[in-house]
């Protein structure tokens, strides 16, 4: 597999995809899903773990609510990975996300995730290089555990803004009363951090990559959402799943 180079792909749509072309497709999408993924709860043969990751404001939490949303709520569970607790800190650093990880039935999101030992803390240098290998093992190895063990199907999307969209977003927070609850000071600082950042995420990408990674343009909502919602569409077609019959 060929390395990953951030620089080179672009954060929009290609040219070929009209917006609201788009938007109608995913529509469309969206509510196959919803049939899909009442198959999929009653079937409970397969688990589905989604994995988004990306820098502030690249669109985490819209995703989210847009791509599934419309969704059966009991099939459906969402996990955001903020700054670990003490407890969490005394135990190994997949001990909180394992504990997250799917059950058969259901889709599980996980809003960051495991990624986040092997990224931020290296930016920072909380986590030296021999650390952040070994701990790319234990990630290599517990996506492994699930997809051969417990029918989990992985699939791992990183949103890629550009650095200007970031900031616009950023800067919306600031002075978008809808959306002044999430600004965060530090979100800033993180920014200043980008080349580091892309540099942690190339390295993820090419030692964390048996499952493969969907980078998907994020600059614009529209079709970031189409990407996700067909990608989780084609995979869960790809079960063949089948209602069960009457319970003897």
């Amino acid at each position: 597999m060929a390395a990953i180079k951030l620089k080179n792909i672009s954060t929009r749509a290609p040219k070929e995809y009209d917006k609201e072309d788009t938007k109608i497709k995913t529509a469309k999408i969206l509510r196959e899903l919803d049939d899909l993924q009442n198959l999929l709860f009653a079937e409970g043969k397969h688990a589905v773990l989604i994995v988004i990751q990306g820098m502030d404001a690249s669109g985490k939490d819209g995703t989210i609510r847009n791509v599934f949303g419309q969704l059966n709520p009991q099939g459906v569970t969402v996990k955001s990975f903020k700054v670990p607790t003490a407890e969490e800190l005394s135990h190994d650093f997949l001990w909180r996300v394992h504990a997250a990880a799917p059950a058969k039935g259901t889709i599980q999101i996980f809003n960051r995730s495991h990624y986040e030992d092997i990224l931020v803390t290296r930016v920072h240098k909380w986590c030296d290089d021999e650390t952040a290998k070994k701990r790319m093992k234990a990630i290599n190895d517990f996506e492994s555990l699930l997809t051969q063990h417990n029918n989990t199907r992985i699939l791992k999307f990183y949103l890629h803004v550009s650095p200007q969209e970031q900031q616009e977003r950023l800067n919306e927070r600031i002075h978008d009363p809808a959306k002044m609850w999430k600004y965060n000071e530090k979100d800033f600082e993180e920014a200043r951090h980008w080349n580091t950042y892309m540099k942690m995420y190339e390295d993820c990408f090419a030692h964390c990559n048996a499952v493969p990674w969907h980078i998907v343009p994020a600059d614009q909502n529209w079709y970031k959402e189409y990407v996700i919602a067909a990608a989780l569409h084609s995979t869960l077609k790809q079960l063949k799943m089948q209602y069960p019959g009457l319970k003897k």
